[in-house]
């Protein structure tokens, strides 16, 4: 299925951003923007995933599937 819909691995991106790198980023310093880098992250992924959404959608409407 995803040979044929390749554009939905623009979903993979958030749960990327959330479970695979919070380990790593889970730290006080540096500040990003006066919030700790942690927060600014967590803010970072929670605005990529509805471009992300809409990125798959938009694939899926290309191909007449949506």
């Amino acid at each position: 299925m995803l040979k044929k819909r390749p554009h939905l691995l623009w979903l993979l991106v958030p749960y990327g951003l959330y479970l695979v790198a919070l380990p790593l980023v889970n730290r006080l310093r540096p500040t990003v923007a006066g919030l700790p880098f942690l927060f600014f992250w967590l803010l970072l992924a929670t605005l990529a995933t509805p471009l992300a959404v809409w990125l798959a959608w938009r694939g899926d409407r290309k191909r007449g599937r949506a």
